[in-house]
Formats: structure tokens, C-alpha cells, sequence
């Protein structure tokens, strides 16, 4: 059976996105075609009308089935109302553009929404899985037929607390052993700007986790890039591709970075 192949891109942040990098993967799917395109969140910097209309702009572009996962840039930041009240409005002006869900032969990938309108502390940019996002994806992954192997896809690594003791992703520790004890084949996500491919032991078994770099000017330690995901029969291979040509193993962290990048001072007006 022929290999699948998925681009795995992540932190898009239309508002400070980077041209020349978006050209750069949009050249590489036409001449490529991969079988999906999944992006793990933060398709735009403020969630304003805006930078969805570009983001909408760029899928609609792609010709290949897309699904996104939102991030925490992806809710309303100046308008706290619309925030709380109707978090996820602007996000579903790209949803008539993806996929509901994605079942290829032998492999399905499932959704994690790790996103939520507030959390115990300031500035709100760090994950969050709630009860009901996880038994929503649990369920998905157990109606799934026998032998299925599965992605998860969510914005946010499921690393619960930093080696400092700093809270991360709420829930984190939980949800990955509930997602190694349903042997999922790895959990995919972006947030932190370097690309990871790294295996967690959890309490129910180990599970690997992939992670994206970034295609806007917010770098942190790696160029803009993208994972290039083959998926065989019996493995699943990751190339972290980057406009500086470097090895896979020279981009990717050897740990997963314990935060996103520092916030830009809000100078920056609403729409």
C-alpha cells in the first residue's frame, strides 16, 4: 500500500505572518499533493476579521483536504465580550473550507480542542483540556474500526507542568495517558514555534509527540518550517523541512519548549 503523506504546519499568525514562507509551502503542496494538509492552530496573531479573510484566502488556495485545529490566537483578544460570549464566531468563517474529519485506509485523525476562553492564570495563552473536549476525542477514537491507527491533532503540547513547577497545559498528564492507553500512533500540535518529535512516557505507556515550527516572523530557535509526515504501513516518518535547508535533527528541540514566544506589547488597535 502506497504511504500517506501529510504536511503538518502550525502558527501561521496572519497579522505577522511571513510571506515568502507561506509561498514556500503553497509551491511545495501543488507540486507535491500530499493526501491532507493539518494545521495545529494559531492561524492568526489577533483573531481579528482580517487575518481570517487571509487565512481563508491561503486554504482556499491549497487544493488538497485541510483540517485546522484553533488556537489561543485564534479567539477575540480586545473584545472580552465576544470573547466569552461566542469565543469561536470568527473561527467559523474557514470552517465550510475543511475537512469534518479525515479517514484514510487504516488511519484516522482526531481532533483535540485544547483551547479555552479563560484559564486560572493571565495572559490565557497556554492549553487547557477540558473534560468534555477530551471525552469528545476519546469517543471519536473508540468508534473508529479495530486496528485503526490515529493521529491526534490539538494546538497545544500535552505537557502538564514545566521542570520549573509552572502549570502548562491543564489536564495535560491525564490526557496523554488516556491517549496512550487508546495506542494512538501520536499526538500532533504547534504552540511553541520549534518542531519536536519526541516520545513521553505516561502512566498508561509511552506516546509519541510531534510538534510544528512556525511560517511567521515569531521564530524562536528554528527558521520557519513545516513536518513533512509519511505514514506507512509500519512507521511514521517526520521531516522537519526549513527554508535554511538544515537536517531534520538539527531544527528539531530535543525538548519541548516549556511556553509560547513572549506577547508583543498591545499597541496594535481592534477591529
Amino acid at each position: 500500500m502506497k504511504p500517506l503523506v501529510l504536511f503538518h504546519i502550525s502558527d501561521l499568525h496572519f497579522g505577522r505572518e511571513d510571506a515568502e514562507a507561506l509561498a514556500w509551502v503553497r509551491d511545495a503542496i501543488e507540486a507535491e499533493r500530499p493526501d491532507a494538509v493539518l494545521i495545529t492552530g494559531d492561524l492568526t496573531m489577533r483573531a481579528r476579521h482580517r487575518e481570517f479573510r487571509a487565512a481563508c484566502a491561503w486554504i482556499s488556495e491549497l487544493g488538497v483536504p485541510v483540517t485546522v485545529e484553533i488556537g489561543n490566537h485564534d479567539l477575540p483578544y480586545f473584545n472580552l465580550i465576544e470573547r466569552f460570549i461566542q469565543p469561536y464566531r470568527r473561527y467559523r468563517a474557514i470552517e465550510k473550507l475543511l475537512e469534518r474529519e479525515l479517514d484514510f485506509p487504516g488511519f484516522a485523525v482526531v481532533p483535540l480542542k485544547t483551547t479555552t476562553r479563560a484559564q486560572p492564570r493571565w495572559p490565557w495563552v497556554e492549553g487547557w483540556v477540558r473534560p468534555n473536549a477530551l471525552r469528545h476525542t476519546l469517543e471519536a477514537i473508540d468508534a473508529l474500526p479495530a486496528g485503526t491507527r490515529v493521529l491526534v491533532t490539538a494546538h497545544h503540547p500535552l505537557l502538564e507542568r514545566a521542570p520549573d513547577g509552572r502549570r502548562l497545559t491543564i489536564n495535560g498528564e491525564r490526557t496523554m495517558a488516556a491517549l496512550a492507553g487508546r495506542k494512538v500512533a501520536a499526538v500532533l500540535s504547534g504552540h511553541v514555534h520549534d518542531p519536536f518529535d519526541l516520545v513521553r512516557e505516561t502512566a498508561a505507556g509511552p506516546l509519541r509527540m510531534i510538534g510544528a515550527g512556525t511560517l511567521s516572523h515569531r521564530l524562536r530557535s528554528s527558521p520557519p518550517s513545516y513536518n513533512r509526515i509519511e505514514l506507512g504501513a509500519d512507521a511514521i516518518k517526520v521531516t522537519a523541512r526549513n527554508r535554511e535547508h538544515q537536517p531534520t535533527r538539527q531544527v528539531q528541540v530535543a525538548e519541548v519548549p516549556t511556553g509560547p514566544l513572549p506577547e508583543e506589547a498591545p499597541g496594535m488597535q481592534p477591529d
